[in-house]
């Protein structure tokens, strides 16, 4: 073995480039028993990469439930998860993050995290049915918050509805830390029958690899390797992918019709580090060797060099496993389609990754060294700043004098006014899947041919667990089973996209490490297994990272997709409840940020509780007794029941003996396991003895009507406080006051 005295070690700026160590590149020369030649250093680095490689969450992620009754494929066995929801069918979903590239391009980074995202879904034979997202932006006070604000909804419906898959959910928070940084998660689910389900894997010595789909250019190079250092602003936009929604939609419905022949062995598509990780990932599934011929590969900019064609990220590729023999008819599917293909290389024996240009070889590295990234572990160690963080003391916090004021401050709001200005955006009706528009906990999504239907939603309190991880990380599992829950829809499982600081910070680490603790508490107890995900880190700007920001993709299934509930009031006279007496609290809430300036306390959550809350609601929802239900989170109670009110379109008047404690927590105060609910006059005596007889308060709170909200203290005519909620994000992103 050379010493290491004798290596040439590259300077700092070549290491730096492709995101390695001096420690790791002294393992790769071990490992190799040689120098890495450029080719090959650009490869180890892509693919040992914090984006690829998982280096620092791997031996945590290990820690989350991976199998269920209805998980057909688990974490890390493909591109996404796969979930059965009967009569032969599954629903195939992932979320993934596009936090650097949208920092330094707000709408191509956007546009094309979700061009990655589709590609995820249909590689596995999946039509996709449905887009999510989850946005985290700083405060919108700030022009270059607005700028990105605005660049990310529009890349993302320009992508969405051009490409023809409708976005039917999301949310979007905001806070000083995502300043410089911010959070751009998309999500994705498709719908396809079980033994349609498709491998990423290249099996069969001999079997060609096509390249589909546009051409290869210099766009993208180094994108996974940048999106694993700090700091995302210092980099360059040559690193941000350039997408084309059409070509995309050529390359799906081309893949799902070669799909069909039966010549098609594996796919798999071409996103960070591209051909690298493609053939790689895909070589590592199969147990087998590759050999590329980058000479084969097209380009659209000329002079590309070896390294430049193996980690170019250009959008909308797809590789292409054909069975031997059958590639000519594999490639007349994608002619048909308008969309070039080239056979670049084929399967081989052994286990190496070989890449040549024409005859000469420029590369060869064991595949089983490049799908198994170092990693590395640290104590878990508590930070000194929660002990500062979690005081909080409510007597010294004042109470408003007008609280109906303090209420239309409240729903005007970022966090919590209207998203209707950015999903009027999204074309959420394309497919006719969707039942019911957006605004809603949760998206219902119709399975046509059946009685069923999904609800889909995503969920994250960064804050939460910025206070508290462990107690965040289980809160962030429960919203977003619980907003599924309110449709009337059983939680299933969840995909999950991990956002968080410098792992090599231990104040990070251990947030990392303890939301994953809690968020798996939560599936333990809700029984919602990971099935797929993703881990961003490295999310910092200046010296500043983002709080830990989980974001939740929750899928739930609605036996009668025709029983699903909204938010909204329904009619004059019905009685107002409160499922649930979890006691509500300032910490951690919307009203002490908002109206108090401070991010305190410590907030928590008890799971036994949240089961019980949700699965008699569930049942109430089943037995036709409820007529809405809706999430109590942002905002605590007086937010959701203006909500509920917004919905239907009518006034509600909750009894002021049914408001007690201090008047500002118990409207704005905050707790989890709390679902405001509303049902019939006549339907309520059986509503209260149904939850009471499973152990789960009912508290009636008032009735429906009018055109005011009347909640205890609070009076307000019901269009003025809509008139607040409806123009408080649209006011604040175009960088004006709410009626300006």
């Amino acid at each position: 073995m050379t010493a290491l005295s004798d290596r040439a070690v590259p300077d700092d700026a070549t290491l730096r480039e492709v995101a390695l160590t001096r420690d790791e590149y002294h393992l790769a020369f071990d490992l190799l028993d040689r120098a890495p030649n450029a080719v090959e250093l650009g490869i180890i680095g892509g693919m040992w990469s914090e984006h690829c490689g998982y280096k620092h969450s791997r031996p945590l992620l290990r820690r989350f439930p991976g199998t269920g009754p209805h998980v057909l494929i688990g974490p890390g066995q493909e591109n996404a998860g796969a979930v059965d929801i009967g009569d032969g069918l599954a629903i195939v979903m992932k979320v993934e993050s596009h936090n650097h590239p949208s920092a330094v391009e707000p709408f191509q980074g956007a546009a094309t995290g979700v061009g990655g995202i589709l590609r995820d879904i249909f590689t596995m034979g999946a039509r996709p049915i449905a887009i999510l997202d989850s946005l985290r932006f700083g405060s919108l006070d700030d022009a270059r918050s607005r700028f990105l604000a605005n660049g990310v909804v529009g890349g993302i419906a320009w992508y969405g509805n051009c490409v023809g898959v409708p976005t039917v959910g999301g949310e979007i928070q905001v806070a000083p830390c995502y300043a410089g940084n911010p959070l751009v998660n998309a999500m994705c689910a498709g719908l396809i029958r079980h033994e349609d389900l498709t491998s990423a894997a290249a099996s069969g010595a001999g079997n060609p690899l096509i390249l589909v789909g546009t051409d290869t250019g210099r766009d993208g190079i180094h994108g996974a390797t940048f999106a694993s250092v700090e700091d995302p602003e210092a980099s360059h936009r040559g690193v941000v992918q350039v997408g084309n929604p059409f070509m995309e939609k050529l390359l799906l419905e081309a893949c799902l019709e070669a799909l069909r022949t039966g010549g098609v062995a594996g796919l798999q598509d071409l996103g960070a580090t591209g051909l690298t990780s493609a053939t790689i990932e895909a070589a590592e599934r199969g147990g087998c060797g590759v050999t590329i011929d980058v000479a084969r590969v097209s380009r659209r900019a000329d002079r590309m060099t070896p390294y430049e064609v193996m980690l170019s990220e250009s959008q909308e590729r797809m590789l292409v496993v054909a069975h031997a023999g059958r590639e000519d008819e594999v490639r007349a599917v994608f002619t048909k389609w308008g969309l070039h293909s080239d056979v670049i290389g084929h399967v081989a024996d052994g286990h190496d990754v070989r890449v040549t240009e024409g005859s000469v070889e420029v590369a060869q590295l064991p595949v089983s060294m490049l799908a198994d990234a170092p990693t590395y572990e640290f104590p878990v160690e508590r930070p000194a700043y929660l002990d500062e963080v979690q005081e909080l003391n409510v007597d010294e916090i004042p109470e408003p004098e007008d609280l109906s004021e303090t209420l239309l401050t409240m729903v005007a709001s970022p966090n919590i006014a209207s998203r209707r200005g950015v999903y009027r955006q999204y074309d959420h009706m394309v497919g006719t899947h969707t039942i019911g528009p957006p605004g809603g906990d949760a998206a219902v999504m119709r399975i046509k041919g059946t009685d069923r239907a999904v609800a889909l939603c995503t969920d994250g309190n960064a804050r939460h667990c910025y206070l508290d991880p462990f107690h965040g990380g289980a809160m962030a599992v429960a919203e977003a089973a619980r907003n599924v829950s309110c449709t009337g829809a059983t939680p299933l499982a969840i995909t999950n996209c991990l956002n968080f600081g410098s792992p090599e910070d231990p104040a990070v680490y251990y947030q990392l490490a303890r939301v994953i603790d809690g968020m798996t508490a939560a599936c333990e107890t809700l029984g919602t297994p990971v099935i797929s995900g993703n881990v961003s880190l490295y999310n910092e700007s200046g010296d500043q990272a983002v709080w830990p920001t989980p974001v939740v993709g929750m899928l739930g299934l609605l036996e009668q997709a025709d029983a699903t509930l909204g938010i909204g009031f329904g009619a004059e006279g019905h009685v107002v409840g409160l499922l649930g007496d979890a006691t509500p609290a300032l910490d951690g809430s919307e009203y002490l940020a908002v109206i108090h300036g401070q991010v305190a306390g410590a907030p928590t959550i008890d799971l036994d509780a949240e089961l019980a809350v949700q699965s008699v609601l569930r049942d109430l929802i089943q037995a036709g007794l409820l007529v809405s239900a809706h999430d109590c989170s942002d905002g605590g109670l007086a937010v959701a029941v203006a909500e509920s009110a917004f919905a239907g379109g009518i006034g509600v008047d909750l009894d002021p003996e049914s408001i007690h404690e201090r008047e500002d927590v118990a409207l704005f105060g905050e707790a989890p396991s709390r679902i405001v609910i509303s049902a019939t006059a006549a339907a309520w005596p059986e509503v209260k003895r149904h939850a009471e007889a499973a152990g789960v308060a009912a508290r009636r709170l008032g009735r429906v009507g009018g055109d005011r909200l009347r909640i205890g203290p609070i009076d307000i005519a019901l269009d003025e406080a809509y008139r607040a909620w409806d123009q408080g994000l649209d006011a604040a992103l175009a960088g004006r006051q709410p009626n300006g």
